[in-house]
């Protein structure tokens, strides 16, 4: 790894950041970045409305369309963006989207569910949970088009619970999943099962410090971390979900659970492929295309969702 970017990394993983106390300047910090994207990048905004927990009161969930330059495939992409449930919006991710789009020649549709600890869970996961039923539910004249779902960190996260109730409550399932770098186990100090843990989770950006504290603004309470709509990998049946690409980072933390879940998924009966992206750290979908942690990923990202595909 390049000694400087180690360096930046050393930095940001200082122990001084306080994500249960510093979450609202992040979230400053990235709208005050995210307003350098330039304007025009084929895309379009639109909204899914949806009842609140309470079954009383309607909110928005805004839903942003990617355009790619040339679109190669007639399946979509259903994006779900990481921040540890509580940073992160459409805004901060319209560059990695639009890469995305542009890349995989797929329509990217971007999905901005609510924050925690504002709306802790399982308001985002009802969000994201609304947004793919609606999507995914056939309109005239475009039944036959397949849909892949896809985050990144708790994005993905959310993605692979979001496929879990799908499957238990016997609705239409995206076809294929792509989950990056995944939160799938609740226990992320010293204690737990997962090597990566301690020995990628002091020094690399992302700590185990830090995942703790989004853990706690995301769920409160410890026990209800271990639901299987929190936690994956403790899911009882883990059948007939979509086929699975799990990327992970050689220097991730979360990069043993994240391939746990996918051993897990493949021995339930499911199509999987797990690539790990060596020489790499949690957080690249972020970075610019031409980044090599990010190449890779697109590469493992077209083999698996190129393959079988007619084109347009």
């Amino acid at each position: 790894m390049n000694p400087l970017f180690k360096f930046i990394l050393r930095i940001a993983s200082s122990p001084k950041i306080d994500i249960q106390e510093d979450y609202v300047w992040i979230r400053r910090v990235q709208k005050i970045l995210s307003k350098t994207t330039p304007a025009v990048f084929r895309y379009l905004d639109n909204k899914i409305y949806a009842l609140d927990e309470n079954q009383k009161q309607q909110h928005e969930i805004p839903v942003r369309m990617f355009y790619p330059k040339e679109k190669r495939y007639d399946e979509s992409i259903i994006y779900i963006h990481g921040g540890g449930w509580v940073i992160g919006d459409i805004d901060t991710y319209t560059r990695a989207c639009r890469n995305l789009a542009d890349q995989m020649g797929r329509i990217v549709y971007s999905i901005d569910y609510r924050l925690a600890p504002e709306y802790p869970y399982p308001a985002g996961l009802n969000d994201c949970l609304r947004a793919v039923e609606v999507l995914l539910t056939p309109v005239e004249g475009d039944e036959e088009r397949e849909w892949i779902l896809m985050g990144d960190s708790a994005g993905a996260n959310l993605a692979a619970a979001v496929s879990l109730r799908m499957k238990e409550e016997n609705r239409r399932l995206p076809k294929k999943q792509v989950l990056l770098y995944p939160v799938t186990y609740w226990d992320h100090t010293e204690a737990s099962p997962f090597e990566s843990i301690r020995t990628n989770g002091h020094d690399y950006g992302l700590t185990i410090k830090k995942i703790q504290e989004y853990m706690e603004l995301y769920v409160p309470d410890e026990e209800m971390r271990k639901e299987r709509f929190i936690s994956p990998l403790m899911a009882p049946d883990l059948t007939n979900q979509p086929d699975t690409l799990i990327i992970t980072a050689e220097f991730d933390p979360l990069r043993d659970e994240g391939e746990a879940y996918g051993k897990a998924l493949g021995e339930a009966g499911n199509e999987v492929v797990i690539h790990r992206v060596l020489n790499s750290v949690h957080g690249f979908i972020t970075y610019p295309p031409f980044a090599e942690p990010l190449d890779q990923a697109y590469k493992a990202m077209r083999s698996f969702l190129d393959k079988q595909e007619e084109r347009v």
